[in-house]
């Protein structure tokens, strides 16, 4: 009889797993079975804003692989509107309900199992409403149903999205695309807590050029409704009056279920795992993805960071070890970009309190330069920050916020960081040039050059 795989979530890490088994190991040998509670597998969440602000057409564009052709091409028995909602370890066997057919009980057993249920939005006690115009942006399925709320009669007008990370900024600005008056409102002295507070001020000011009315440094303490529908959002500083409100607050593991059934938790809340994503002293059990902590290799500490990059590459690394392979995974850095309206944003690394609370004693250097030789047309700002180690000179952290091609230019501080290089050999890199791409000294050998000046 073949072996039977059960994945517990069907987007990124759970299909890149499901998927890299099936390469490893035919139908006759590894049976695979894979539950979804939404309608959808492997979608770019991150794409949802895009959608939602019309940029993006049609959902099926932010469709990798569909239920059909994991069935037909990958011979993966997928079960969409099928949510797990337990696991036995000592029966091998996981507990689902049929969601399409009045929550009926569906038992599979299990020789391996891949965890991979994601993250759920961080919800507080505030947020909890049945009033109607209150979204979260976590799947397809939240976005369908925020873009049927605003196609709707009466269609909003006023927008209020609480949070001000990645989501938060990126769907107040599908708000305005759609015409709505929008307040954003964050409880961080700046948005974009993801990059120093220094930083996250320019990408305030380009949200106000949009016309958003940004109200930082304020905690919301309630909703409002009436009738039924949402009306006003409560803060310590007055009420905001809202059509539509859109949750941005974060998100935490979704480890619920692994923890009922056993699986240990970290110190982040997300699961345990080694370097080959098996669940720490768990045999046949795999984790990937949102719903895993991760080291960080700059402070060698236990970090969770979810982000689609890190999901895919986990799940795949599953996958190729459940097929018989070796893969490990090597930790993160924490790279993220992002686009608020015509500014960009990018990230690696350590913040400046991170790397405090690691116990590095750091300098850090800002320059202001330009995307292209300043003589040629089309030259944008740029700002670059470095967090160095002091003494040693080794990068602890980067951040670029800029107005064009900059967002991209933070992959050359990861791949620095990545091995562990100091500003005195990043200084010396030898870097593309041409007017139309870069000044001579590009930004980043320019912000390198400087903190080696500032540690000497």
């Amino acid at each position: 009889m073949a072996e039977k795989l059960v994945v517990v979530g069907g987007d990124a890490a759970g299909m890149s797993a499901a998927s890299q088994a099936r390469r490893h190991r035919d139908a006759g040998d590894l049976e695979i079975v894979a539950f979804e509670r939404g309608h959808y597998t492997s979608y770019s969440a991150c794409g949802i804003p895009y959608w939602v602000g019309g940029l993006v057409d049609d959902a099926d564009q932010l469709v990798s692989r569909d239920p059909a052709t994991f069935r037909e091409d990958f011979q993966v028995d997928v079960r969409v509107r099928h949510e797990v909602v337990g696991i036995d370890l000592a029966r091998r066997e996981v507990v689902a309900r049929d969601l399409e057919h009045g929550g009926r009980e569906v038992r599979e057993r299990f020789d391996q199992l891949v965890y991979a249920a994601g993250a759920v939005p961080a919800t507080p006690d505030w947020a909890r409403t049945d009033a109607a115009g209150v979204f979260g942006v976590q799947t397809m399925d939240d976005g369908a149903a925020l873009i049927d709320w605003l196609d709707g009669d009466p269609a909003p007008r006023r927008a209020v999205v609480v949070g001000g990370g990645y989501i938060g900024v990126e769907m107040a600005e599908a708000m305005i695309q759609r015409g709505l008056s929008v307040s954003l409102v964050e409880r961080s002295p700046e948005p974009m807590s993801t990059v120093d507070p220094d930083m996250g001020a320019l990408v305030r000011k380009a949200l106000c050029g949009l016309g958003l009315e940004v109200r930082s440094g304020v905690s919301v303490t309630g909703l409002e409704s009436r009738d039924g529908r949402v009306a006003a959002v409560v803060t310590e500083h007055g009420t905001l009056p809202a059509d539509i409100v859109v949750l941005g607050l974060g998100v935490r593991p979704n480890t619920a279920l692994a923890a009922e059934a056993g699986l240990p938790i970290g110190p982040t809340g997300g699961i345990r795992v080694d370097l080959r994503m098996r669940v720490m002293d768990t045999p046949g059990v795999w984790a990937a993805g949102d719903c895993v902590e991760s080291v960080h290799r700059v402070s060698g500490q236990p970090v969770y960071v979810p982000l689609g990059t890190h999901a895919n590459k986990q799940g795949r690394i599953a996958g190729i070890n459940i097929g018989g392979g070796y893969a490990t995974f090597a930790g993160i850095v924490g790279t993220a970009v992002t686009r608020v309206c015509d500014l960009e944003v990018g990230r690696t690394g350590l913040r400046e309190a991170e790397a405090a609370a690691a116990g590095f004693e750091f300098v850090t250097v800002r320059v202001e330069s330009t995307n292209r030789a300043g003589y040629f047309p089309g030259a944008k700002p740029m700002t670059v920050k470095l967090i160095v180690e002091r003494r040693s000179g080794r990068l602890l952290g980067a951040q670029i916020v800029g107005l064009s091609e900059a967002a991209k230019r933070i992959d050359v501080l990861a791949v620095a960081l990545w091995n562990r290089m100091t500003v005195d050999e990043m200084a010396n890199l030898d870097l593309g040039y041409a007017p139309p791409y870069a000044p001579v000294w590009d930004p980043v050998l320019v912000a390198a050059r400087k903190a080696v000046e500032a540690i000497r």
